[in-house]
């Protein structure tokens, strides 16, 4: 079987809610954002200069060099490459927290990253895609129009995140009550969309089944690791390390994935990579954050970090 032949396949109905998930997902993470989570890059912008080179630059280039390396197929380096120019994942603050981490510094990077890459992401996805040996003959065939793009990252990304700081500002009080219920819900409801996507299309998934584990599992890692690593040159302290790690290394998939349906026909490797990569990298995460606090419980006797350490950042 060609991977690159095949066509992961959803129903018109399926892409609306996946769109509305997405949205929903962008909502929580405005309504848990407050004027001071922006002031704080202002204030130390250091840590959000780190994790946006991190980001945009070093993950891309990082991604594109093990594209050329794995035995991947084009939709498949496609894939990671989109996966690679998608922003930050809003667990990347659950995982902060568990691991004992700054998790003010991780809600004001996913704040401010979020808003970067509404413009960032269609050129990012366009540039290391046309740059890419193989890759860029798909990209070709479906004649990507990053403009295009960039309206429907507006809609799904930049509309509900301006619409959840606008209630957060004017209804403090419901924000409070119907932040945690977004939050979790619309992560959920993301999970199981997902697994629905996987099972839906096991016959594909399956046939790469061991190619798609071994790609997706190096590739965070390796994105865990130079999150780790850019803060660690970069200086910062060890809650911050924790933060910037989770910061770089946790993707919004989701996202990438919806757009593998809007902008590349369900293209079969791409599809596949961005849906078993949304699985991964929480479990990859949640491993990761659970063994640092361990570490970290077992070194000083004290327990992970508290969300109250955003007032002290």
């Amino acid at each position: 079987m060609n991977v690159d032949d095949v066509v992961v396949t959803f129903t018109p109905g399926s892409l609306t809610v996946l769109n509305v998930v997405l949205g929903l997902i962008m909502f929580g993470i405005a309504l848990d954002t407050a004027p001071a989570d922006f002031r704080v890059v202002a204030k130390h912008p250091k840590p959000f200069v780190i994790a946006i080179l991190a980001q945009l630059l070093l993950l891309p280039i990082a991604t594109f060099l093990l594209t050329l390396v794995l035995p991947v197929a084009p939709s498949m380096a496609l894939g990671m490459l989109l996966v690679a120019c998608c922003p930050p994942g809003n667990i990347s603050q659950v995982l902060t927290h568990r691991s004992g981490g700054n998790v003010a510094l991780s809600v004001s990077l996913t704040a401010v990253g979020n808003l970067v890459y509404i413009v960032a992401m269609p050129l990012s996805i366009t540039f290391w895609g046309s740059l890419h040996p193989t890759a860029r003959t798909l990209l070709r065939t479906v004649e990507l129009d990053p403009w295009r793009m960039l309206l429907e990252i507006l809609l799904i990304v930049g509309l509900p995140f301006a619409l959840g700081l606008l209630i957060r500002a004017k209804l403090p009080a419901l924000t409070r009550r119907v932040q945690p219920v977004v939050k979790w819900f619309s992560l959920i409801a993301l999970i199981g969309f997902i697994v629905a996507a996987l099972v839906g299309n096991w016959s594909v998934f399956v046939q790469v089944l061991g190619i798609i584990v071994l790609v997706v599992t190096v590739h965070d890692a390796i994105a865990l690791a130079l999150g780790y690593g850019t803060a660690v040159l970069g200086g910062l302290g060890t809650r911050e390390r924790k933060a910037m790690t989770f910061e770089v290394g946790i993707r919004n998939a989701g996202l990438g994935l919806g757009l593998v349906f809007l902008f590349f026909d369900g293209l079969g490797g791409m599809a596949i990579v961005a849906g078993w990569w949304g699985i991964w990298d929480i479990v990859a995460g949640l491993v990761v954050a659970g063994l640092w606090a361990r570490h970290t419980k077992r070194r000083t006797g004290a327990t992970t970090g508290d969300a109250s350490v955003r007032a002290s950042a």
